[in-house]
Formats: structure tokens, sequence, C-alpha cells
């Protein structure tokens, strides 16, 4: 049997590559909306950060997130992303 192949995506704080499903993907879509997508199917431009919160202190503070979306970032992305990495998220 063939191994499956296991897709990497780059974390835009730490820049290591590490499988898709180990991060957090934030996505732009065509309406100008910036959310988490936690099932990574959402249409649009999407960046990926891994669950250490040091690489959200970093993509903020190098404005990674920007970069990776191609737009300004607003601060509560931020403070949602911070919340989520934490785990209180529950709504």
């Amino acid at each position: 049997m063939v191994p499956r192949k296991i897709p990497l995506r780059q974390c835009v704080g730490c820049q290591e590559m590490k499988p898709k499903r180990e991060m957090t993907r934030v996505v732009l879509t065509q309406d100008g909306e910036i959310s988490l997508d936690p099932t990574g199917k959402k249409a649009g431009r999407g960046a990926y950060l891994c669950a250490n919160p040091d690489c959200l202190e970093t993509a903020k503070k190098r404005r990674a997130l920007d970069r990776g979306l191609k737009t300004s970032v607003p601060g509560e992305v931020y403070d949602t992303l911070s919340r989520h990495l934490r785990g209180d998220d529950r709504d």
C-alpha cells in the first residue's frame, strides 16, 4: 500500500513547514471579510499559523498576516486568533 501524502503549509509566524491539519487558517473572502477557517476549505485567500502563541506575536509584530492576505488585518482578528489558540473561543 502506498503511503498517503500529507499536505504541508508554512506558518507565517515561524516560517516552519507543518502538516495542514495542525495549522490554523485565516481566510480573506471575496467580500473582504477576514475570519478563521477551522475546516480549511473556505473559499478565499488563506494564511496559516501554527498553534504556538509566540508565532502569533511574531506574525503580528512583523505584519506577516497582512502580507499573507495582501490586506490590512484589524486588531480584532488578532484577538480572535489569540482566544482560539488558548482554547477560549467557545460560543
